[in-house]
């Protein structure tokens, strides 16, 4: 299979020499050229390039950057995974700066340094690779039930071929995971995917008072209680040939738990001050973040009503472990609020999406999306920055990587891997290097080396 050419460089400058000599400076990209916006433009919709290289002073007004910065905020229009690189004068940086606050990727000043130009070309046409090839995998077998899922995470991944299988069957599902995780949005996909045909119903357990619950719950009858004026189903009885997601199942009060054990073993419901069951056909999934087997052990969650609920557990991860899905769903999100807020395209600088990567995220997906929403509402420009988010610092050039920040660095990865590989098998061998040797697969002078190349006593 032949493999799709990649769009040509667009180069803006309205000086012809200098025009060529960037040209010919970066002859090893296919490239076509422009002199002014409206040819920009020209070129731009006729050949799509993913990069563009550009002077803001073009005419008619040469002397000004406001034909350049007219175009920058065309071409982002026009696709905002456009990488645009603004060339400017020696004293222009001012103006560079307004242009990266309107989406460009970055600045050179003239005269530039080819190498270098080149380098970061190639970056950005990496990026734009990567941002391309992750809506094509995106869109690749993902069923509608998890359109409201996005992850590149294979721990994710595993959650959703998971929800896949179990989605066709009658079994109760428990999904298990901190606050924020994400466990609303797969009840949802679970009810999607198994194609019943009547309504998704949620109730927070722990967000209604206890003497309020089991009405809520199971309904009543006109003249139960004070103020049963007439009858009124409850929420099981509202998913009738539905989903009920029980969320925050974990604070169920104990008499509760008992009738509804009795429920999901018989599949009928009685109303409070009823005399007559109601049959009930739903599909029951509970959600909490609290740890069950604890509470059993304190007496405090009924152990057969667990294994009722429990058919199939699944453990959702948390943000902090997803590899790749904090900046995933911050550019998602980031998309989204611009555009309900009305901000045009925006973008991160590569700093705060450092920090989106580094940070723990303790709220997960929750405080993610709330902390883009009021990014988005906040800040000045177009362009996302560090100071805007408020998150921990990326670490200045040459200082050390905060412990919390993974390195992408591979002789870094594999030298850690290696380090906690010989420092455990010796830990394991009481420091006997023969049978740690053994342990790890290799020779003892190939592990003496390892210890002296990793400083290792």
């Amino acid at each position: 299979m032949t493999q799709p050419k990649t769009p040509p460089l667009l180069i803006v400058e309205d000086d012809l020499a200098l025009q060529k000599q960037i040209k010919w400076s970066l002859d090893r990209f296919d490239s076509v050229t422009a002199s002014d916006r409206e040819s920009a433009l020209l070129q731009f919709r006729r050949h799509a390039p993913a990069v563009v290289t550009m002077d803001l002073g073009l005419p008619p007004d040469a002397d000004s950057v406001s034909e350049g910065m007219k175009l920058l905020g065309q071409l982002l229009d026009l696709d905002p995974d456009v990488k645009v690189i603004v060339l400017t004068g020696q004293n222009d940086q001012s103006n560079a700066l307004r242009a990266i606050a309107l989406g460009a990727y970055d600045f050179f000043a003239k005269p530039f340094d080819p190498d270098l130009l080149a380098l970061t070309i190639d970056r950005a046409l990496r990026l734009v690779d990567l941002l391309r090839e992750n809506r094509r995998l995106q869109a690749l077998h993902r069923p509608d039930a998890l359109a409201g899922l996005l992850t590149s995470d294979e721990g994710m991944l595993r959650v959703c071929r998971t929800v896949e299988k179990v989605a066709p069957s009658d079994a109760s599902v428990l999904l298990l995971g901190e606050s924020g995780t994400g466990k609303e949005v797969l009840a949802q996909a679970l009810h999607q995917a198994s194609k019943r045909s009547g309504k998704f119903v949620a109730i927070n357990c722990a967000a209604i008072p206890d003497n309020l619950l089991e009405s809520e719950l199971f309904g009543y009858e006109k003249g139960a209680f004070t103020g049963a004026a007439k009858t009124t189903p409850g929420k099981i009885e509202a998913a009738q040939n539905g989903t009920l997601m029980l969320d925050e199942i974990g604070d169920l009060p104990l008499p509760l738990q008992a009738k509804l054990l009795r429920f999901l073993q018989e599949r009928v419901v009685e109303r409070i001050g009823g005399r007559s069951g109601i049959p009930i056909d739903t599909r029951v999934v509970c959600a909490t973040h609290r740890q069950l087997d604890d509470l059993i052990a304190q007496n405090l969650f009924r152990q057969d009503l667990y294994y009722r609920l429990a058919e199939i557990a699944i453990d959702i991860p948390p943000l902090r472990d997803r590899t790749g899905d904090a900046v995933l769903l911050a550019q998602a999100f980031l998309r989204r609020y611009a555009e309900d807020q009305r901000r045009g395209a925006m973008v991160f600088s590569d700093d705060a999406l450092a920090a989106i990567e580094a940070h723990a995220w303790p709220g997960n997906v929750r405080e993610l999306q709330h902390a883009i929403k009021r990014v988005v509402i906040m800040a000045d420009g177009k362009r996302i920055g560090l100071d805007d988010l408020k998150l921990p610092r990326r670490p200045a050039a040459g200082s050390a990587l905060p412990v919390d920040e993974p390195s992408l660095d591979l002789r870094t990865v594999r030298d850690k891997a290696e380090r906690a590989a010989v420092v455990s098998a010796l830990a394991r061998t009481n420091g006997n290097i023969l049978k740690a040797a053994e342990i790890l697969g290799v020779s003892r002078p190939t592990l003496y080396d390892l210890m002296h190349r990793l400083a290792i006593q």
